[in-house]
């Protein structure tokens, strides 16, 4: 019943009939933990989806100007409706009329580590950081890698956050993977390339 209330929205949007996007009515292999991905989104503009899993959902942000690997940069993160699992393994084309129409991509995809549950004075779940407005995550990605904090700045309908990378040792500043690593981890194709694929010939 849980996983019904978390996936409402996301299912309340949208027309299974007319999108290919999974409905997360199919179960999953559980024993898949902490995953992440990172979806190109050319929609109304474009942006791009970070999606942490949180027990058995994804918790989505649409971050306008896409992650940086430079920890002076504060990027916006807006917090969206929860996405199932399954979404971790979409790139394809939304139709036309659908919510979100346009194109995505796996732009990044990997696994995280919470970093806030591993420091002994601190010890939050995943849940615990985003229910206090504070995530600070390991990703283990393709393209990026290295310490993420998310910190909530604006509650409401529509929650706003900042996305900034930690200075470790993973941080570059001259370094910009939105632009020098454009195409998808997972089948190699641009944007261009899957929406072309996806249209009637």
């Amino acid at each position: 019943m849980a996983k019904q209330d978390k996936l409402a929205e996301y299912r309340r949007k949208r027309d299974f009939h007319l999108t290919s996007e999974p409905s997360g009515n199919k179960k999953i292999d559980g024993r898949k933990k902490n995953q992440f991905v990172i979806q190109k989104h050319d929609a109304s503009s474009l942006h791009y989806d970070l999606r942490l899993q949180v027990d058995d959902v994804f918790v989505s942000w649409a971050v306008p100007k896409g992650p940086s690997t430079d920890p002076s940069e504060k990027r916006l993160a807006i917090r969206t409706e929860d996405h199932p699992l399954q979404y971790g393994n979409f790139e394809g084309v939304i139709d036309e009329g659908n919510y979100g129409a346009g194109t995505v991509m796996i732009w990044d995809r990997g696994r995280f580590t919470n970093l806030r549950e591993e420091k002994e004075e601190d010890g939050a779940s995943m849940e615990a950081s985003l229910d206090e407005g504070k995530i600070e995550v390991w990703l283990e990605g393709e393209k990026l890698q290295g310490g993420y904090v998310l910190i909530r700045t604006q509650q409401g309908e529509q929650e706003q956050w900042l996305l900034k990378k930690m200075d470790d040792d993973k941080a570059d500043a001259r370094r910009n993977p939105v632009s020098t690593q454009p195409n998808s981890v997972v089948s190699g194709r641009s944007l261009d390339a899957i929406q072309k694929e996806a249209s009637p010939s």
